[in-house]
């Protein structure tokens, strides 16, 4: 009978110093023989730890907010400034814009226009009785001003206003057939008012329009019809609050101005799916001319392998997937895209036929949701491209994740991933000056760039020229309600510095931010509760409140109704009279609008201005930037090699098409 025998005996084997007790267990070894019985067996033992642990960490989160509260308390409670000024609207203020020595607000039941110095209105537009949710304004000068503006439909208008006149242009998203209408999702006015980005989103798709603005065109029809309203024009003069004298203009036509031009029209990318490429000839004659990435369309990986490929995805991170509960589908219609409209820089290089002005905008900066790539497409096009043509990209940069959100200055670009990391980019050298990973990875809501008055001042720069500060200062809103500082500068690492933490109470989480360029590192912050206080980023103390008076109340605080007056420097702010009742508060049939002018406040003190730095010669540049002002030279001499790239590359081209017909006749003689 079979049987096993061991060839060892039995044996108890000798402890090892990983069995050992730590330092922090040796208490477990009583001295008292009375208390042997109190000490917890594993794995009570272990558990015990666990819970000491959460709770000292706890008193650690109580102890440093207990302390950043004291600090609060001995920077002393923020001085309360009351509106300087006020004045009312019939209606509900959907909306604020300030353009020159005008207040534009939309209402529930039109457009209106007040004066600034004075806050009595001037004019009305009425026409269709719409309500007006979004209004963006730009002076083009010579006491003219261009306004888009969005209803409740969903339509895009085009005013100019002129001798306190509105002058409706055109409505861009209008058409005949109601079923092919589409609704404007986003719009945006550049700075001077020269292009006009509008988003717009049909049945089953979204697309963005570019229209350039034929402003010098139309300061030049409204002086020869001076006395003439063009369109649907209402005005209205004021002597008083209670007396109004009205007229409608009787000739619609005689003062009819330029319709705006369509330059570009851009659509979602297409997903990118298997090649029908035979071979990598067939794709390298698809591509342009080499000199930059692409969308990644233009490539040779089949539909097998990258049904293999997430095959083998799913089946090693099955888990986490069903964790996450897959809910997204691949072909999500419609999307939205932010936008920002460029300066001209090193970025996009419009080439030598195509007239740059400093002051204009050359390019427009695309990316829409859930996309990794930053597209940047040229304005100034030629005129052989065809607006309704599949409109690819002149530049593409290619991010690590999706992009959360973004921002534009006169030099740098902000770049904000959904992974936490924001770079940001010198455009007019066109490399990163810093990338920041935010502390814990808090998900990014916005970003602002914060400038002092001397560079929000200065004139648009020249490509060449040098940065108008050497250190760049970035706010940054999480998702939580934190509010950080960025700080990144060319020889130095970025810093980050915590403005103010997540609170505890939900109502006092912020909800906007916004840089105030009258002061060096100002910001203007918006609370839930209705609180809007002036913050000073460089000691993150809150300087002052500006509080309505106590029988009004900030409306819609989570989403206030405000602008800011940048020539001015005033702080416009709507306000609703306080009722117990909720319904009579939502039917009130007027609205208030506070003004705080910032020069009427003692706020010098707080905000010292910083000294500008003297001019430094070349004999007294440090090495690195020595080696800065050497490399920018070198660049701007590689623009003739730039040019030649495409030759090279329909060279190759060429090259290739001769290989592939070769090939193809070797392929034809064996087969005979």
């Amino acid at each position: 009978m079979p049987a096993r025998v061991r060839k060892h005996s039995l044996e108890i084997p000798p402890p090892s110093e990983e069995d050992w007790l730590k330092d922090d267990e040796e208490d477990f070894f009583q001295q008292d023989p009375e208390r042997i019985r109190d000490a917890l067996p594993q794995p009570f033992r272990m558990a015990n730890k666990l819970v000491m642990l959460v709770f000292e960490n706890a008193m650690e989160i109580i102890e440093r907010r207990e302390t950043l509260q004291e600090a609060q308390k001995l920077k002393g409670q923020p001085t309360k400034c009351f509106p300087t000024a006020e004045f009312q609207v019939t209606g509900t203020a959907n909306c604020l814009s300030v353009s020159g020595k005008f207040i534009f607000v939309g209402l529930s039941v039109g457009l209106a226009a007040f004066r600034m110095y004075d806050c009595k209105q001037v004019c009305v537009w009425d026409a269709v009785k719409t309500e007006i949710c979004v209004i963006r304004s730009s002076d083009l000068g010579n006491e003219h001003h261009v306004l888009l503006t969005v209803d409740e439909m969903g339509l895009v208008s085009l005013f100019c206003f002129h001798r306190e006149s509105f002058l409706l242009i055109k409505i861009l998203n209008e058409v005949e057939d109601i079923s092919k209408r589409s609704t404007c999702v986003e719009v945006v006015l550049s700075s001077g008012g020269d292009y006009a980005g509008v988003l717009l989103q049909g049945n089953s798709e979204v697309w963005l329009e570019v229209y350039r603005l034929p402003k010098d065109s139309w300061l030049k029809e409204t002086e020869k019809s001076s006395g003439a309203a063009a369109g649907l024009a209402f005005r209205e003069k004021r002597s008083s609050w209670t007396s109004v004298e009205s007229f409608v203009s009787a000739n619609k036509a005689e003062a009819k101005l330029s319709l705006p031009v369509l330059v570009l029209k851009v659509k979602p990318p297409k997903p990118i799916t298997g090649t029908n490429f035979k071979s990598p000839l067939d794709a390298l004659k698809k591509v342009d001319d080499g000199s930059m990435l692409g969308l990644g369309h233009n490539h040779l990986i089949k539909d097998s392998q990258w049904e293999q490929h997430e095959a083998i995805f799913r089946s090693i991170y099955r888990e986490f997937l069903e964790a996450e509960g897959e809910s997204e589908s691949k072909d999500e219609v419609p999307r939205r895209a932010t936008f920002h409209f460029l300066l001209p820089s090193w970025i996009l290089q419009g080439g030598t036929d195509i007239k740059v002005q400093p002051d204009v905008p050359a390019s427009i900066s695309v990316y829409w949701d859930g996309s990794h790539n930053l597209c940047f497409y040229l304005l100034n096009r030629p005129l052989k491209e065809r607006v309704d043509a599949d409109l690819k990209p002149d530049v593409v940069w290619p991010c690590a994740a999706p992009i959360a959100c973004s921002a534009v200055s006169s030099w740098y670009l902000a770049v904000a991933c959904e992974d936490s990391a924001i770079t940001i980019w010198d455009k007019h050298l066109g490399y990163p000056l810093s990338v920041t990973v935010m502390p814990e990875k808090r998900p990014i809501r916005s970003i602002h760039f914060l400038q002092s008055a001397a560079a929000a001042s200065s004139e648009a720069p020249c490509p060449g020229t040098g940065p108008p500060s050497p250190a760049v200062e970035l706010l940054v809103l999480c998702t939580d309600g934190s509010l950080y500082l960025l700080r990144a500068s060319r020889a130095k690492k970025p810093s980050i510095t915590l403005l103010a933490d997540r609170p505890e109470d939900p109502n006092l989480a912020v909800t906007a931010v916004v840089p105030v360029l009258a002061f060096p590192s100002a910001a203007l912050v918006f609370s839930w509760d209705g609180t809007v206080s002036l913050m000073n980023t460089a000691t993150s103390r809150m300087v002052c409140c500006f509080n309505s008076p106590p029988s009004h109340a900030v409306a819609s605080p989570w989403q206030p109704v405000f602008t800011l007056d940048t020539v001015n420097w005033c702080l416009l702010l709507r306000g609703d009279e306080q009722q117990s009742d909720a319904l009579a508060q939502s039917r009130a049939s007027h609205s208030t609008i506070f003004l705080f002018y910032f020069n009427s406040y003692p706020l010098e003190e707080a905000f010292p201005k910083k000294p500008d730095l003297p001019f430094k010669s070349l004999q007294n540049l440090s090495l690195f930037e020595r080696c800065n002002m050497f490399l920018r030279d070198s660049q701007q001499r590689l623009v003739g090699l730039e040019e030649q790239l495409p030759e090279y590359w329909s060279r190759l081209q060429a090259r290739a098409a001769a290989m592939d017909k070769e090939s193809q006749k070797i392929k034809g003689q064996k087969k005979q």
